[in-house]
């Protein structure tokens, strides 16, 4: 029999002032678009993503006329779209309703007939990869089975690589002669491989694998017809940093940058130089590296968070821009020192918010990162809500985010805690959840948690603890390892119950959690059983808001489902959102009405 559990609250407004409520729900109404994506030889050719329709979707730009048009329009929304190398197609994947399981989708870039399916002999599956040429596409895909990447050329589609394990298609050469692969035959999706084929057989040229915790990354190859560099993330020295590799020779380019922190990058189109992307301390900025000379400048941004960039033929480098406080921009900064905003999407802007303020706590594993928020007025002792980010592999920034700002609205300190885990910290910090995640995790919050109520910044009696998908598993854990420090819990699409999550979850994720854990649950079932929240279920004793979609592949309803019912069998209060869709909404009025019926859930866990 299937248990009825108590509904999540819905309300019609959140807060009294007509204002602050119109305020909130500005920043998440407010359309907003990505940086434009394009190719080398059809430059004008572009698509981005934006929600100006009320859904996340897919646009075509064409620069030479200046004509915007919507290319998809699906009630679940659309995230992930690439133009072909000659910028006369739009490709997309077509996944139903959230579930991101699907195939790529094909259209002619200015319209004009329906979109088809791109490979019609390549299975559906999980994406893994997807690069266009003038004579070869490559896709990747992921099953159950593990992964398989196709290649078509002349009306002639082949699978030329299978494993059980994840792995990916990466970057085409220009010459289209050379395919990087990434691969974990070695047994640790964490720490990936790169491996380069050529592609008139797709026989092995050379095989790149720094060793055991060191993963490799290939970037993108030389944009010059004719090179085999490829530009690879390496992290030999303990953090994430570049080098060039000829796949030819096997001549190797380290590229050394007196910079803290971690960094991307790409090649500027003549292949003289690199757009480097730094991350340090919840911050990003970026510069110039002529390889020539080894020489870095700055390319001058505003402080605050770089969410992606590009390098156009003239020079002009486009860039994504926010902070705490403003909203975030598309902006180009040309060859010539010249900054402004590149993309002006239709209606207001949104309106912004708070700064956030860097703490830095001693824990036990070292110095732990933390962004603290805190509402207007001078007030001490404030009801505080610990917003755990996802990932794990992933990091809280000084960037704009409409969620963390209605928190503030409603009188909430905010802190944001980049736990061991995290990334941009150096790969010891990142893999130091190996063999015990989740737990590991905790141990920062808690330390984090006790400075933010020695300072006076916290009211012990009234912090919350929130987070999604992997936030969303930590905050489970949370209640249920650490009874008596927080007041209630909010857990949008969290691993639950684990085991019951790796049966049923994506075979990336599988691999994922083996290299994670140490193995499967069949082979270290100790661990699994002690960082699953379910194991702890019966020690929560806080009110808690669950929410989780139907069609997610990442956290299954059915784990989900498992923790609630024996939650149920408790008297603890609890209320469950289940939505139609996957690993969240992309969908702005679903993403409003999650965001009201959390803070409200808060609000009332506190009264």
């Amino acid at each position: 029999m299937t248990t009825q559990h108590p509904a999540a609250q819905v309300p019609d407004q959140l807060f009294a002032d007509p204002v602050v409520e119109a305020r909130w729900r500005a920043r998440f109404e407010a359309p907003r678009v990505s940086v434009p994506d394009w190719t080398l030889d059809a430059p004008d050719a572009n698509t981005y993503v934006s929600n100006a329709s009320g859904v996340w979707e897919v646009y075509a730009w064409d620069r030479s006329t200046g004509e915007h048009r919507q290319v998809t329009d699906r009630p679940n929304g659309t995230l992930h779209a690439t133009t072909s190398a000659d910028g006369k197609w739009i490709w997309w994947f077509n996944d139903t309703d959230g579930d991101e399981f699907g195939s790529w989708a094909r259209e002619p870039f200015a319209g004009g007939s329906a979109a088809a399916k791109a490979l019609a002999d390549v299975p559906d599956g999980y994406p893994a990869g997807l690069e266009i040429g003038h004579q070869l596409i490559a896709v990747g895909v992921s099953t159950d089975d593990g992964s398989a990447l196709y290649a078509h050329r002349d009306g002639t589609t082949v699978c030329f690589y299978t494993h059980e394990d994840d792995a990916g298609v990466s970057v085409l050469s220009r010459d289209e002669r050379l395919l990087a692969i990434s691969h974990s035959e070695h047994g640790d999706s964490r720490h990936p491989a790169v491996r380069v084929l050529a592609c008139d057989g797709f026989t092995t040229v050379a095989d790149k694998w720094d060793g055991e915790g060191k993963g490799l990354t290939a970037l993108a190859f030389s944009p010059r017809h004719g090179d085999t560099r490829l530009l690879v993330v390496h992290e030999r020295r303990g953090r994430e940093e570049l080098l060039i590799w000829d796949v030819a020779t096997g001549a190797e380019q380290e590229i050394e940058l007196d910079l803290p922190g971690e960094v991307s990058g790409d090649w500027y189109p003549e292949a003289d130089a690199l757009l480097i992307m730094h991350f340090h301390e919840g911050r990003s900025t970026l510069h110039r590296y002529d390889l020539a000379t080894g020489v870095r400048s700055s390319v001058d941004t505003p402080a605050g968070w770089i969410g992606d960039a590009s390098v156009r033929p003239d020079g002009a480098v486009e860039y994504s821009w926010s902070n705490a406080a403003q909203p975030t921009l598309v902006r180009a900064r040309a060859a010539d020192g010249t900054d402004a905003v590149l993309l002006t999407p239709p209606g207001d802007q949104a309106p912004g918010s708070l700064p956030v303020t860097d703490a830095f706590v001693t824990g036990p594993g070292g110095r732990i990162h933390a962004l603290v928020s805190r509402p207007e007025g001078d007030g001490t002792a404030l009801p505080t809500v610990f917003l755990l980010h996802g990932g794990p592999h992933a990091a809280d920034e000084d960037r704009f985010s409409g969620y963390r700002a209605v928190w503030l609205d409603a009188g909430f300190a905010v802190v944001e805690v980049n736990y061991r885990g995290s990334t941009g910290y150096g790969s010891a910090w990142r893999d130091a959840i190996e063999g015990r995640p989740g737990i590991t995790e905790l141990e920062d919050v808690a330390a984090v948690h006790d400075w933010a109520v020695s300072s006076g910044l916290a009211d012990p009696a009234r912090c919350i603890v929130a987070g999604a998908s992997w936030g969303g598993y930590l905050t489970l854990l949370a209640l249920g390892t650490q009874p008596g420090r927080w007041a209630a819990g909010v857990a949008g699409v969290p691993v639950a119950d684990y085991v019951a999550a790796y049966e049923d979850e994506m075979e990336q994720l599988r691999s994922f959690d083996r290299a994670l854990f140490g193995g499967s649950p069949t082979d270290v079932p100790a661990v699994y059983e002690e960082c699953s929240p379910i194991t702890y279920v019966d020690n929560v004793d806080v009110p808690v808001l669950v929410l989780a979609g139907d069609n997610d592949p990442r956290c299954p309803i059915r784990q989900v489902e498992n923790y609630l019912d024996r939650l149920a069998a408790r008297a603890v209060p609890y209320e469950f959102y289940r939505y139609d869709a996957g690993h969240g909404s992309l969908v702005i009025a679903e993403t409003i009405k999650q965001t009201a019926i959390e803070v409200h859930f808060a609000l009332r866990a506190l009264r």
